[in-house]
């Protein structure tokens, strides 16, 4: 987060006069902003702009650039997930709670995974909280947007990760072919035409490359799944999220991959995850 400087705009949100950045007045200030500018959870948010905030001028650039529609984790700088904290950056799309789900389905089926892939891996959430629960794995992520593959960087450097640039399996090394024990590939599955009725914080903020899935949604996914039975290990697993209505079309891709696939759902996060199997 950066701090106030002479070239910051004047902001236009300000604190009760004699108000510190931790006092009561400064919270309910906050709270009426946020609540004002359509934050739904306006009390939890006010309070990490609060803790965030080293200066009652900060604290103001921090809540208008929250109040002018800016995602609440690239104002802060990160994203909880699985209890870590992610670095987001502008430009890079911000991991979600139900993906917490994807990591969970494998550590389920690969509990000694020692060779992971983060696929299509955005800021490499997916990989970090991966490599934080299996303990020493070598880990490697990639992604095509530039972004995204420096953002992941900053991720994955404390599990000694590796992040490759490229399309797909091309960013992978080739001495990865038949050694990969967990394949996670959060890739996109939002129609092309469905796109625009994305909330704003999505669609204004993230990029499209990491959203757009397609005619159907399931464009990348099949490639992910025709190409994956070649880097995998025996009984490695590819696992991919994707949205209840597509996930019967993904599971035949899976299969039609050569892969043994089943549907995973959880219902209290909304997540689906197909995990593939090469038996």
């Amino acid at each position: 987060m950066p701090a106030s400087s002479p070239s910051s705009p004047s902001p236009r949100f300000s604190l009760p006069a004699s108000s510190s950045v931790s006092s009561a007045s400064s919270y309910d200030a906050v709270v009426a902003a946020l609540r004002a500018a359509g934050c739904v959870f306006a009390e939890e948010e006010a309070r990490l702009l609060l803790s965030a905030a080293r200066t009652p001028r900060e604290l103001a650039l921090l809540v208008d650039r929250r109040s002018g529609g800016l995602p609440l984790e690239l104002v802060l700088g990160w994203a909880e997930f699985r209890g870590l904290r992610i670095v987001v950056e502008p430009g890079v799309f911000v991991p979600r709670r139900r993906t917490e789900f994807l990591v969970e389905q494998a550590l389920a089926q690969a509990p000694a995974a020692r060779v992971v892939v983060d696929l299509c891996c955005g800021s490499g959430a997916v990989g970090a909280a991966l490599a934080a629960a299996l303990g020493p794995v070598e880990l490697h992520a990639a992604d095509i947007d530039p972004a995204a593959v420096r953002c992941a960087r900053r991720n994955v450097a404390a599990a000694g990760g590796q992040v490759h640039s490229g399309d797909l399996f091309e960013a992978l090394p080739a001495g990865l072919r038949g050694r990969v024990d967990v394949l996670a590939a959060n890739v996109p599955y939002v129609p092309t035409d469905e796109v625009g009725l994305l909330p704003p914080e999505a669609r204004d903020h993230e990029p499209l490359v990491a959203l757009d899935g397609g005619t159907d949604g399931l464009h990348v996914l099949r490639r992910v799944a025709a190409e994956a039975h070649r880097w995998l290990a025996r009984g490695g697993c590819l696992l991919v999220e994707t949205s209840e209505r597509q996930a019967g079309a993904a599971v035949d891709a899976f299969s039609r991959g050569g892969l043994t696939a089943r549907l995973a759902y959880d219902e209290e996060l909304g997540a689906s995850a197909v995990i593939g199997v090469r038996t």
